[in-house]
């Protein structure tokens, strides 16, 4: 049986970052804590990050892209109706989000929040993020035979509305926001088949 390598200090520093950011934002993530919670020296930290915290927040934003990504493409990919798929993501939002006790919610909307007009670096990781994820979105609206126009609208309700309800479902420790998201997005994709 092939062993799993274990992820370098490199990696254990970024996805350390973006867990915490996740939880507790940018502000109030410290390199410190970064480098205790991956079991790393602060000299790592500074090593692979010269640019200090603010390279260090792009580093976590694009890996909590990457996450988020990898979850909404298996999502996507599981269910050939693309308004039943996108029910499924949200169902899987809401049984993650139960499953860490509601601390993990969307992974870089604290972090977007709080550096918005102020750390440009990380901004444009945060906006190409929220792109990325449409364009997964709209991609598989396109394959399903929908417009160009309609797949990229569609996309952005999609995102916004699954980021609203995520945000809400955490404060409310509740699945509901996310389900009834879910069930009416599909009802809106379904109004838009030809």
């Amino acid at each position: 049986m092939a062993n799993t390598p274990q992820p370098g200090t490199r990696e254990r520093i970024v996805h350390a970052a973006s867990l915490l950011m996740q939880r507790q934002g940018y502000e109030g993530t410290g390199i410190k804590q970064v480098a205790q919670e991956a079991n790393a020296t602060l000299g790592s930290v500074y090593h692979f990050f010269p640019g200090g915290k603010q390279a260090l927040g792009v580093a976590a934003v694009e890996h909590a892209d990457q996450e988020f990504a990898g979850l909404l493409a298996k999502s996507l990919s599981e269910e050939a109706d693309p308004a039943q798929a996108i029910a499924g993501c949200a169902r899987t939002l809401a049984r993650l989000l139960r499953d860490s006790e509601w601390m993990d919610g969307c992974p870089i909307s604290a972090t977007a929040l709080e550096t918005t007009g102020r750390a440009p670096d990380i901004e444009q990781a945060v906006a190409q993020a929220f792109q990325h994820w449409r364009d997964l979105v709209a991609d598989t609206l396109r394959e399903a035979g929908f417009p160009e126009d309609e797949a990229r609208d569609l996309s952005h309700t999609v995102i916004s509305t699954l980021e609203g309800a995520e945000l809400t479902a955490q404060v409310a420790r509740s699945e509901t926001p996310l389900i009834v998201a879910g069930k009416h997005l599909t009802r809106l994709i379904d109004s838009y088949k030809h």
